[in-house]
């Protein structure tokens, strides 16, 4: 009698212990407005419109190219970039004065105003600076080897880099023409550069340019990033 008292005691318990009540499933965060929340009632929304993205002044973007060209003064950079002085360098780069009124600078010299709608002549203006910055960066950095180095602040690799190396290096302008690792850029865009560099390199040395193998490559990512939108545009 005690032993069968003792069993459905026992049967009891577990089963007592097999029937635990599950959890209550964890209910959803419910979304609502900001104006909802206590204190944010009389929270207004900004429905007004937007501008585009715009570009700065001529001004901030010659800043930029003089510190990217190592702090020269203007002179000191045009003389830079005109190179020896022959025909084939000065067809880089001609004077600045050339270029103030396509960048929309001011000359009260002839009473021209500031332009303040950005056109196709100042891209176009800008776009010639970026290119014979970055070639005369090259010519400076990567195939004379001279020092300090202006812009590709590292050593070549003995071959074709890996897609690592590439990596490597290519933060290295991406940090310095656009301001933050390439990591953290919302697009794959180290993929991308990295193809663009691959096929810059692959230019046979009798094809008639300046630069062959890896110096072009670097050159062509140096074009990429200082025609970026995130470069100019805010």
């Amino acid at each position: 009698m005690r032993s069968s008292i003792a069993f459905a005691l026992f049967a009891a318990f577990a089963a007592a212990g097999c029937s635990k009540t599950p959890d209550p499933a964890k209910a959803e965060p419910v979304l609502g407005k900001a104006s909802d929340l206590p204190g944010h009632e009389s929270l207004k929304v900004d429905n007004s419109h937007k501008e585009g993205p715009r570009t700065l002044s001529g001004e901030s973007y010659i800043r930029s190219y003089l510190f990217l060209f190592g702090g020269l003064s203007p002179i000191d950079s045009q003389t830079a970039l005109r190179g020896s002085g022959t025909t084939a360098d000065t067809s880089l780069f001609d004077t600045w004065s050339d270029y103030l009124g396509a960048l929309g600078m001011p000359d009260y010299r002839e009473d021209i105003a500031r332009s303040t709608q950005t056109n196709a002549l100042m891209i176009a203006a800008f776009e010639r600076i970026g290119v014979a910055l970055c070639d005369r960066a090259t010519e400076h950095d990567l195939k004379s080897g001279l020092t300090p180095a202006t812009v590709f602040t590292f050593k070549k690799t003995a071959t074709m880099p890996t897609r690592a190396e590439f990596d490597e290096r290519f933060d290295v302008l991406h940090r310095r023409f656009l301001g933050y690792p390439a990591k953290l850029a919302p697009t794959d865009r180290g993929s991308r550069f990295f193809t663009v560099f691959s096929d810059a390199s692959g230019t046979a040395a009798d094809a008639g340019v300046r630069l062959t193998g890896q110096d072009a490559g670097w050159t062509a990512v140096c074009y990429g990033l200082i025609r970026h939108p995130e470069f100019h545009l805010y």
